[in-house]
């Protein structure tokens, strides 16, 4: 897989890619002054293979002149019915206010809408204003029980069961 968007090139995760996804995120986190969690929260991108392409899921990353910029990435879970949570939606400074993350989330939900998930659950924290701003006017609902510490806010969105998202 492999999706344009500007200059930018969104592409399955590859084995070689593990260093620049860990690094954008403990950059992001570092920036908005939240931990990066290599033994906890953040111990998934650290074992892509274990988390995300054994479980079903997908991890994703975004190159800009063949850098890492961000990633993106979702596995199935237990909480609700059919469910997938999204996780590791991150994006480098530079690669911000671009649209790229509004287009980085639709693909995301239709590419697990394509493979027959009902519910999509992302946890995010309060201090990273633009994501949450990005899933309120996107859908998704508020909703409770967060499982990660470092993050105080949940969100649901129910997909349509008979017609494509976009």
């Amino acid at each position: 897989m492999q999706i344009n968007y500007r200059d930018f090139i969104i592409r399955h995760w590859e084995s070689g890619d593990r260093a620049a996804a860990a690094l954008v995120i403990h950059s992001v986190l570092t920036e908005y002054g939240l931990n990066w969690e290599p033994d906890g929260a953040d111990k998934d991108v650290l074992q892509v293979e274990n988390f995300y392409l054994a479980t079903g899921g997908e991890f994703w990353v975004i190159e800009q002149q063949k850098s890492v910029v961000g990633t993106g990435a979702y596995y199935p879970i237990e909480r609700g019915q059919n469910a997938v949570e999204i996780r590791k939606m991150y994006l480098l400074p530079n690669a911000r206010g671009q649209g790229l993350g509004k287009y980085l989330l639709q693909q995301l939900e239709s590419a697990i809408a394509a493979r027959g998930f009902k519910e999509i659950w992302i946890e995010t924290a309060s201090v990273l204003k633009e994501a949450v701003k990005l899933y309120e006017t996107s859908g998704y609902q508020a909703a409770t029980g967060v499982e990660t510490h470092r993050c105080d806010r949940v969100y649901v969105k129910f997909l349509p069961s008979d017609r494509p998202l976009f």
